[in-house]
C-alpha cells in the first residue's frame, strides 16, 4: 500500500466516525436549543432563566458520570482491537450494572439533591421556582440518562455511530415536536419543557437498547451478568481506576462550567438568561467538534489495543489538523450568522441585546477549544486517564485564579477566563502527550 492510499484510508476512517458523531451530537444539541427557543417564546426571563439553571443543575448532576460513555469507549475499542469479543461483552454488562447502581444512590439523594443543587447555583425567587418545578420532573431521568450513556458509549466503541446518529435524530424530533405541544399548544410552560425532555430520554433508552441486543457480542453479555469472572476483583478495580480518573476530571470540568453559570447568576435574570443562549451556541459547538474527540477515541483506542504505534502516530496529527480546521469553519460561521441566531432565542429585547453584546465570546470558543477536546479524545481512547486529570487539576487551579483576576470585568471577565481555562488544558496535554506515547508503545 502506497504512503498516499495510507493517509487517504486514515482520513477515510476518521470521517467514518466523526461525521455521523457530529450529526449526532447536533441532533443531541437540539435537546437543549428547542428548550431554551421554545421556553424563550413566552418572554419571561426568569422562565428562561429558570430553565438555564435547571438545564446546568442536571447536566451538573450527570455529566460527572459521563465515564459510563466515555470509558465504555475506550474499553470497548481496545477490546476490539484485540479481536476480544467476551471482553466486549462484559464491558457493557459492567457499564450498565454501574449505571444501576449509581442511579439508585442518586434517587436515594433527591430530596437533599435539588434544594442544595439549587442554593449551590444562586437560585433565587421566581427563578428558584421555575428552576425547582424543572428540576423535580426532570430528576426522575437520571437512571435513564445513565443507562443510555453506557448503551451509545458501547455502540460507538463498536464503530455503530449510525446507528446512534439515527436514535439521536428521530429522539429530537419527538423531543421538539413535545416541546411545542407541552409549552405553546397545552400551556404547560417550565413543567412542559421538563417532561417533553424525560419522556425524550426513555424513548433514547429503548432504541438504543434494542440495536445494541442485535450485536453478536450482546449475545453473551446476559450469561456474562451471572458469571464471577465478569466481577472479578482485578477486572473491577481496572474499571474503577479508569472511571475514578475520569469521574474526577469531568467534575472539574463541570465546575469549571457551573462556576460560569453561579457567576452569571450574580449578574441577574437577564444576563443570566444571555448567558444560557451563549451557552448553547458553545455546546453546539463544542459537540460538533466531539466528533472528532468520539473518532480519536475509537481509533486511538483500536491502535494502542493493537500495539500498533505507527498508526497512532499518523492518527494524532490527523485529528488535530481537522479539528482546528473545522474549528476555524464555526468560528467563522458564528461571525457570519450567529447575531441573528441568537437572538432569536427571546422575546424579551434586554435579554437578546445582552446577548448580542457577549456574542463574540461564542464566536471565538470554537476555535479556542478544539485542541482541548480532540485531546481528551486521545488520552481517553489511550487510557491515559490519570495525565488527563492532572491537566485538568492543574487547569481547573489556574481558572479560580482567572475569575478572581477577571472580576472587575464583570461577564466579559467570566468568558475570559473561561477561554483561557480551555487554552491551559490543551497546552498542559501538549506537553504531556511525547512522553506518554513513548511509555506506551515501549
Amino acid at each position: 500500500m502506497t504512503e498516499r492510499s495510507e493517509a487517504g484510508g486514515l482520513h477515510r476512517a476518521i470521517w467514518a466516525i466523526a461525521l455521523p458523531s457530529m450529526l449526532a451530537n447536533v441532533a443531541t444539541a437540539l435537546f437543549g436549543l428547542a428548550d431554551l427557543w421554545v421556553i424563550g417564546q413566552l418572554g419571561r426571563a426568569d422562565a428562561q432563566a429558570g430553565v438555564e439553571l435547571g438545564a446546568k443543575f442536571m447536566m451538573g448532576l450527570l455529566i460527572v458520570f459521563n465515564f459510563l460513555r466515555t470509558g465504555t469507549i475506550a474499553l470497548t475499542a481496545q477490546a476490539a482491537g484485540r479481536g476480544d469479543d467476551p471482553e466486549q461483552a462484559a464491558a457493557l454488562v459492567r457499564a450498565l450494572g454501574a449505571a444501576f447502581l449509581i442511579g439508585l444512590v442518586l434517587l436515594a439523594l433527591m430530596p437533599l439533591a435539588i434544594p442544595a443543587g439549587l442554593e449551590l447555583l444562586h437560585a433565587r425567587g421566581a427563578v428558584a421556582d421555575s428552576a425547582r418545578t424543572y428540576v423535580g420532573i426532570r430528576y426522575w431521568g437520571g437512571l435513564l440518562w445513565l443507562a443510555n450513556a453506557a448503551l451509545v458509549g458501547w455502540l460507538i466503541g463498536r464503530k455503530r455511530v449510525r446507528a446512534v446518529l439515527a436514535i439521536e435524530v428521530v429522539a429530537n424530533i419527538v423531543h421538539i415536536g413535545l416541546d411545542l405541544l407541552f409549552v405553546l399548544g397545552f400551556g404547560w410552560g417550565v413543567a412542559g419543557v421538563a417532561f417533553a425532555t424525560l419522556l425524550s430520554e426513555g424513548l433514547k433508552l429503548g432504541a438504543a437498547a434494542m440495536v445494541a441486543a442485535r450485536e453478536p457480542p450482546a449475545a453473551g453479555a446476559l450469561r456474562l451478568a451471572f458469571r464471577a469472572e465478569t466481577w472479578e476483583r482485578s477486572a473491577l478495580l481496572a474499571l474503577m481506576r479508569l472511571n475514578r480518573d475520569l469521574f474526577l476530571r469531568t467534575l472539574l470540568l463541570t465546575g469549571a462550567i457551573l462556576l460560569l453559570v453561579r457567576d452569571g447568576a450574580h449578574e441577574g435574570a437577564v444576563v443570566l438568561a444571555a448567558n444560557g443562549i451563549l451557552y448553547q451556541l458553545f455546546i453546539l459547538s463544542a459537540l460538533i467538534l466531539d466528533g472528532f474527540e468520539s473518532a480519536a477515541q475509537v481509533l486511538c483506542g483500536e491502535a494502542v489495543g493493537a500495539r500498533d504505534r505507527a498508526r497512532f502516530d499518523r492518527l494524532v496529527p490527523a485529528l488535530l489538523l481537522w479539528g482546528l480546521g473545522f474549528g476555524a469553519a464555526i468560528s467563522l460561521v458564528y461571525a457570519l450568522a450567529g447575531a441573528p441566531f441568537a437572538a432569536s432565542f427571546s422575546t424579551d429585547p434586554a435579554v437578546a441585546a445582552t446577548t448580542l453584546a457577549y456574542l463574540p465570546w461564542a464566536m471565538a470558543l470554537p476555535f479556542v477549544g478544539v485542541t482541548s477536546y480532540v485531546l481528551d479524545g486521545i488520552y481517553i481512547g489511550a487510557t491515559w486517564t490519570r495525565a488527563l486529570l492532572v491537566t485538568m487539576g492543574a487547569a481547573f487551579a489556574l481558572y479560580g485564579l482567572l475569575l478572581l483576576a477577571t472580576g472587575p470585568l464583570g461577564n466579559h471577565g467570566l468568558w475570559l477566563a473561561f477561554a483561557l481555562f480551555l487554552v491551559v488544558r490543551a497546552a498542559g496535554q501538549m506537553l504531556l502527550l511525547p512522553r506518554l506515547r513513548r511509555s506506551t508503545f515501549a
